[in-house]
């Protein structure tokens, strides 16, 4: 069965070190984080196609990550770089029109990626779009914490004037837009402000995890309107209760939880998906029990059988849903 990941951090971890081109369980780690995520692993797991990061990470309390505009602009480059230099070498292939995934049956080694950049700060003004948008970018999200774009996580706010003329720019180049990670205010005024297709790359029910990193109920319901796909993040700390996590492991029962509740929500299950960021900063131990490496998630299969989920419902969460909605959505 075909894979679809919608988030994952491959050049940040690249670039921080990690040899992502070799298997995860085979790397020594860099820093406290367990490697879950390498090339081998994605292939030998099915994943065949991901939507492939580029995070850059703002200086928080005076740390390592940028600090303006240009900053952000020279990273988001060296991840851009980095990237290209994979494609070059025929590891990944970026995905950039709607007609690449008409009869998609990928096989051989090379990973099939969607660039999708998580917080907007390295587009400085929207000119920057059309070089990005050339290099093959086809996924924003206008926040991580706080940018100049929008409120985001941990940092509530609504979409500053930056924010507007850049949604309004993206929508021109047809852009899809990320909601994980904008801040409530953010959300909705992104929702009024633009027509075209929205999506949650790696966002879990707020009705279980109350915070605001979580989709609210409504939000959800405002994506699913909207046509949207919302893929379920494996991190313990959004996959638990506030009262369970850190004394107890999330087993994929715990992401199938998620799952339901958006079916539910839907009336469908041609809304829900992965989008696992189980390399996002956390290792092996912070993801469901049964999953070491991206080659085990065909576990999750077995999970939504047990959860009561039909075969055709399990075939579009696996990575169906994912394929039709970029097949609408990214451009011809």
């Amino acid at each position: 069965m075909l894979i679809v990941d919608a988030h994952l951090d491959l050049s940040y971890n690249a670039l921080h070190g990690q040899d992502i081109l070799q298997p995860a369980r085979e790397r020594i780690p860099t820093g406290p984080e367990i490697p879950t995520v390498g090339l081998p692993d994605l292939l030998a797991g099915g994943v065949r196609l991901v939507c492939a990061t580029v995070f850059t990470e703002p200086s928080i309390n005076g740390g390592s990550g940028y600090r303006n505009a240009e900053e952000a602009y020279a990273r988001g480059q060296n991840h851009l770089a980095w990237y290209q230099q994979q494609e070059l070498a025929g590891r990944f292939r970026f995905i950039k029109w709607n007609t690449e995934l008409e009869n998609f049956a990928p096989t051989g080694s090379t990973q099939n990626a969607i660039m999708l950049m998580e917080g907007a700060d390295p587009l400085r003004t929207p000119a920057d779009i059309s070089q990005w948008y050339e290099a093959g970018l086809r996924i924003v999200g206008l926040a991580w914490k706080q940018t100049r774009c929008a409120g985001g996580t941990g940092d509530p706010g609504p979409l500053t004037a930056a924010g507007v003329e850049m949604v309004k720019a993206l929508e021109k180049c047809h852009i899809i837009h990320d909601t994980s990670h904008l801040a409530e205010e953010s959300f909705w005024q992104l929702m009024n402000l633009t027509r075209g297709p929205v999506m949650a790359s790696h966002s879990n029910c707020r009705s279980m995890v109350p915070t605001d990193r979580q989709l609210s109920d409504e939000m959800i319901k405002a994506i699913v309107a909207r046509g949207g796909v919302i893929g379920i993040n494996f991190f313990d700390k959004f996959l638990l209760p506030p009262d369970q996590y850190g004394k107890r492991r999330g087993p994929l029962a715990d992401v199938v939880l998620h799952m339901k509740h958006i079916c539910d929500l839907a009336c469908d299950a041609k809304h829900v998906a992965i989008g696992t960021d189980m390399d996002g900063g956390l290792g092996r131990n912070e993801i469901p029990v049964e999953i070491e490496t991206s080659a085990d998630l065909p576990k999750l299969q077995q999970a939504l059988a047990a959860g009561g989920f039909g075969d055709a419902d399990i075939a579009g969460i696996m990575g169906g849903n994912w394929l039709e909605f970029f097949r609408r959505s990214l451009p011809p």
